[in-house]
């Protein structure tokens, strides 16, 4: 063990930035095949079109452990404690990473930077220490902080939930948490600034209140965009939908619960949404659905670029690689005109059995590789218009007469009684499915 994280350790030091190789070998998996920061796609340089991001607790928390298993990665950087100096040390790793692959983003929960201490005075003056030397480390690289977060979940005290615990000491401890979180995403300059509600929930309806749990939620969220204006920041506050697991049902179950929630509660205009597909699919719907659902309400945030296994029914956090998931993503994501102040975080993490520091170069570099190739498929599918012209035609009824009358909301029951009287039954339309599925496997 010791020579093999010797190794890991002189291979991040020896490392160059990654580069761009078109046309290299199959094999070849340190470099990038397709992305190209600096190539022109479409009005804008790949890079502002996929601000990619680092996520630090999968990267540099992670150890590989599992609910079946034990830890098994081991840092040739980590000293097996839980002190400032050991949190400072990685997170010098980190930046030199994200620098390597030519990264500009990354992500953090508050807990993972900085060790709780034993008062919130203390935990507090952790995160000072390590966000003085992260905002120093973003200057010295260049690299931004695309969104921050609570850990709202992992600590018992959240055992029940945090903005929508029963217990109100909870939810008062919850608040002060976040009071610190919003200060430090000031100082970092962060973008946006996420809710991930773990444990926002319920296991069993008998011991649940429902009305007043959502209530209490949305007064924290009402409390979290007063303070957001008291200290001037100015990032987008997001909600990240997830249907269960940890919780058996969560309230922020997918895109259009969430949406539900905002606009029955008038926080629509202060939060947009933060979308995780993984997620997605563990609410059963298709990957794609909740962040072209999110985009088409105009409440796409940013987007958490992972994948599950969908065979397996839970969380797995594994880098997107299927080629056609992220062109129909990143269709989306064109059609908004980009994703900026959000980005596309890897919220994703190494196999428990990708143990070394090359496994996580692979998977990142892996990973934009793909996005890339969406980007450019997606690009093609708008300038070559095949799928909007037939798009076009089979909405057309709604263009002229009692068609658009319908679409403008200016039609009654008694003018569609009368059309039909007039114009007798409706002929079958094709749907055509089997052709838009053959128009895109041209273009993956």
């Amino acid at each position: 063990m010791a020579d093999e994280v010797k190794g890991e350790d002189a291979f991040l030091e020896e490392i160059g930035p990654i580069p761009y190789k078109p046309d290299a070998k199959p094999n070849e998996t340190m470099v990038f095949k397709h992305y190209n920061p600096d190539e022109l796609v479409h009005g804008k340089r790949m890079e502002d079109w996929l601000r990619f991001s680092v996520c630090y607790w999968h990267t540099f928390r992670g150890v590989g452990a599992d609910p079946f298993g034990q830890p098994t990665i081991n840092r040739s950087w980590e000293d097996g404690t839980n002190s400032v100096e050991n949190a400072k040390q990685r997170l010098r790793i980190a930046f030199r990473f994200m620098n390597l692959l030519g990264i500009k983003f990354w992500t953090f929960h508050d807990r993972d930077i900085a060790p709780e201490g034993a008062t919130l005075e203390e935990t507090n003056r952790n995160l000072d220490e390590l966000t003085d030397l992260a905002l120093n480390l973003q200057k010295e690289y260049g690299i931004k902080l695309l969104w921050a977060t609570c850990n709202l979940f992992s600590a018992a005290k959240f055992a029940n939930g945090a903005a929508s615990n029963p217990d109100a000491h909870v939810v008062a401890y919850a608040g002060a948490q976040v009071k610190k979180g919003l200060e430090i995403a000031k100082k970092l300059g962060a973008e946006n600034f996420v809710f991930w509600g773990g444990r926002e929930g319920y296991h069993s309806i008998l011991n649940t209140q429902i009305s007043t749990e959502l209530r209490n939620m949305a007064n924290f969220f009402k409390m979290v965009v007063a303070y957001k204006e008291k200290i001037g920041f100015t990032g987008q506050l997001l909600i990240e939908p997830k249907p269960k697991e940890p919780s058996k049902h969560q309230y922020d179950y997918d895109a259009m619960t969430v949406i539900g929630f905002l606009k029955t509660y008038e926080l629509d205009k202060h939060f947009k949404l933060n979308i995780e597909p993984n997620h997605t699919t563990l609410a059963g719907h298709g990957y794609e659905h909740d962040v072209v659902l999110a985009s088409e309400f105009d409440m796409l945030g940013s987007i958490d670029a992972n994948t599950g296994s969908p065979d397996l029914g839970w969380d797995t956090d594994q880098f997107p690689m299927d080629v056609k998931s992220c062109t129909l993503i990143m269709l989306a994501v064109i059609k908004k005109g980009g994703l900026n102040p959000g980005g596309l975080n890897f919220d994703a993490k190494v196999r428990r059995e990708s143990t070394t520091v090359r496994d996580m170069f692979i998977a990142h570099i892996g990973a934009m590789d793909t996005m890339a190739r969406g980007l450019k498929g997606a690009i093609k599918i708008i300038q070559d218009g095949y799928f909007e012209d037939c798009l076009k035609k089979r909405y057309s009824s709604f263009s002229s007469g009692i068609g658009a009358k319908i679409s403008g909301g200016t039609a009654s029951l008694e003018e569609l009684e009368d059309y039909i009287k007039k114009n007798g039954e409706p002929t079958l339309q094709t749907g055509q499915q089997e052709h838009y599925e053959s128009m895109l496997n041209a273009y993956i």
